[in-house]
């Protein structure tokens, strides 16, 4: 591979990264605006009743703690979503190191509550969705933990190129029920009925699937662009950079039809 060519498979290889960053995070943002305005909005105004409307057991008459820690869980979702991507921007971290070092420090405090409190609503308050969509629940939470510890330790051990990876796998780990929800529309656009599911149990072959690749798919992807920019080869350079566009396109066909089917109407509710 000459190295023009390898120049070129680079480029290719950063566009593809920067549309699905681009992308990502304005349906996370999107996403974001609808928990303010639906789950926030009701909690505010004293109906925190119709977070059943979305969420099979948001919200329990007499459950006082478990209504906390859900409306704690939902609070710092917004945090955590908008702060996420400007964390792990170049130029943010270039430009304002104070806001980044703070960020970071609300980020992973907020991770690890999240992952806290997520596993309470599964095994304690309950969850729609079978023991495979909890145990991966489960499996996702606890990488998250991991993965913001070594965050931390590597910014520590000031060996910030290791951090700045860890800092990537930790953010792909927290918006894992974020890729489930744009993953499942797509597949609804595309079947345009419930296939590989049951509607009523929410459990089938799909959902289990799902439920692991939610961040088992992105974090592969991140290891194998890892490698290819350190890679010489040009064709694996450009299977890795379609790939990436690949997601992509999945992406944005989720995020659409979550965005139309779903976010937008309830932000007016």
């Amino acid at each position: 591979m000459t190295k023009a060519n390898s120049i070129n498979g680079k480029k290719v290889l950063n566009s593809a990264v920067t549309v699905w960053f681009a992308i990502a995070v304005l349906g996370q943002w999107i996403f974001a605006l609808y928990v303010l305005l639906f789950y926030a909005k009701a909690m505010a105004t004293g109906h925190s009743e119709n977070w059943n409307k979305a969420l099979p057991n948001g919200y329990v008459t007499g459950d006082t703690l478990g209504n906390v820690v859900v409306g704690i869980h939902l609070l710092l979702a917004i945090i955590i979503i908008v702060g996420g991507p400007l964390q792990i921007t170049p130029k943010v971290r270039e430009y304002a190191p104070t806001f980044h070092r703070w960020n970071g420090r609300i980020y992973i405090t907020i991770a690890f509550i999240m992952s806290v409190t997520g596993l309470y609503m599964v095994w304690v308050r309950g969850s729609i969705g079978g023991i495979v969509q909890h145990i991966s629940i489960s499996i996702n939470a606890i990488l998250i933990m991991i993965a913001a510890t070594l965050t931390i330790k590597y910014a520590m051990d000031r060996n910030f190129k290791t951090h700045r990876i860890w800092a990537i796998r930790l953010f792909l780990l927290v918006n894992g029920v974020w890729f489930f929800r744009v993953g499942f529309f797509f597949w609804l656009t595309l079947h345009q009925r419930p296939v590989g599911f049951d509607p009523i149990t929410f459990e089938g072959p799909f959902l289990s699937f799902l439920s692991f690749s939610q961040y088992i798919i992105p974090l592969t992807l991140f290891e194998l662009y890892l490698k290819a920019k350190k890679s010489s080869s040009k064709k694996f350079i450009y299977i890795t950079a379609m790939l990436i566009f690949l997601l992509t396109v999945i992406m944005g066909i989720g995020i659409f039809a979550a965005s139309i089917g779903i976010w937008f109407p309830r932000m007016n509710y």
